[in-house]
């Protein structure tokens, strides 16, 4: 393949790797907080999500963001590990 196109699917795999990386560390920073928070149950988060709202319901919630937010990570890991695999493959034919 040609060298510019090479050098723009090898840079768009990086550039996914990297947004793995910090989406993977928001993540981790979602859970600590989830642990800290959460057990702790405090009134000023309750007043955030607004009346009429129990710690059960904010406990759900909070657990479908994740599961959705890890659903789409997983989704975009395949894309930028198929990205990585054919920036190898365009690399080899020459």
């Amino acid at each position: 393949m040609n060298d510019p196109f090479t050098k723009k699917v090898q840079t768009a795999a990086i550039a996914g790797w990297w947004t793995l990386l910090i989406a993977f560390c928001l993540l981790m920073v979602q859970w600590l907080m989830y642990l800290l928070i959460v057990p702790r149950q405090p009134e000023w988060l309750m007043c955030l999500w607004g009346e009429g709202e129990t710690w059960s319901s904010i406990r759900t919630i909070w657990f479908w963001g994740m599961a959705v937010l890890k659903l789409g990570l997983l989704l975009m890991t395949f894309i930028v590990i198929w990205l990585t695999i054919w920036a190898r493959k365009l690399g080899q034919v020459k």
